[in-house]
């Protein structure tokens, strides 16, 4: 589970790679799934990722899965 961490503006997760809870930098990004150009602009989807502080590991997961 993600806490709030006061030291730093992140989140303290589970890190697979560290197999300890450490802090996450965790942003929103928007991604384009669709490879083709007509299409593009309709294939935007939230990607919620969260960067390890320890080790650098990514974790991203999406977010809309309709």
């Amino acid at each position: 589970m993600a806490t709030t961490d006061d030291s730093f503006n992140g989140m303290t997760e589970h890190c697979t790679e560290c197999d300890l809870d450490t802090l996450h930098e965790v942003s929103v990004q928007i991604r384009t799934e669709s490879l083709k150009k007509e299409n593009a602009q309709f294939s935007r989807e939230p990607y919620r990722v969260a960067e390890c502080q320890q080790c650098g590991n990514r974790s991203s997961q999406r977010m809309n899965n309709a």
